[in-house]
């Protein structure tokens, strides 16, 4: 019988084949889902996509795009929020 923290289906239950040719089956953690703009809700290019421990290692750079609003809008709602801030501070 199986351990009990592995009957939920927080793991993903996968077919490996040991060096022994035998088919085990192991149990492993789930992906996150994509990140998704704050304002259009479209999936965000450039975020990577990693469980934490993994996107601790990785380098800022790696983890989302140097622009601004990196990783919370997507280029398309930044270009046009941007564009907004501007028409304000002119009115101002």
């Amino acid at each position: 019988m199986v351990e009990g923290k592995y009957r939920s289906r927080t793991y993903r239950r996968v077919q490996r084949k040991t060096p022994g040719s035998k088919n085990v089956r192991a149990f492993v953690r789930r992906k996150p889902k994509r990140a998704r703009c704050g304002s259009c809700g479209q999936y965000l290019k450039g975020v990577a996509c990693q469980r934490t421990y993994k996107m601790k290692k990785m380098p800022k750079t790696a983890k989302r795009p140097t622009r601004p609003y990196g990783g919370v809008l997507c280029s398309k709602c930044t270009r046009l929020k941007l564009k907004e801030k501007v028409r304000k501070s002119e009115k101002k």
